[in-house]
């Protein structure tokens, strides 16, 4: 298995740089199986994942990565789990929201695509 630390963040480096400039094009991460978890709210699909991407209420998003944990999800298959947390700056806000992100990468190919995608907004108590 290649370094599983330098597949996530290769991995998460195209998928918040994506997501920064053009969601439309995440579709192509995640299959007919795929699910996203939107703040507590399951979308199946890839088509429905990029419909949910690409309606949501900003313009402009930047995502700073501050943590970056991965580890393998089989002892068959070269799957993974990358854990994610970090700063969303939205439409130049100068309070960023703090989000956390787990992925389950499945391989395909020489690749990998998005099995599940959970994501969440952490708020302050």
């Amino acid at each position: 298995m290649a370094d599983i630390n330098a597949v996530a963040k290769q991995f998460t480096d195209f998928y918040y740089t994506t997501f920064d400039t053009n969601r439309a094009t995440l579709q192509t991460l995640y299959r007919d199986n795929s699910m996203l978890t939107w703040e507590g709210t399951p979308i199946l699909g890839a088509a429905a994942i990029a419909e949910k991407l690409t309606s949501l209420p900003f313009e402009k998003v930047q995502h700073k990565v501050t943590t970056l944990d991965a580890q393998p999800s089989s002892p068959s298959v070269a799957s993974m789990i990358v854990s994610v947390t970090g700063l969303l700056v939205v439409d130049d806000s100068t309070n960023p929201l703090q989000f956390s992100q787990v992925f389950q990468l499945i391989p395909d190919g020489g690749s990998y695509y998005v099995y599940n995608d959970i994501f969440r907004l952490n708020y302050g108590a």
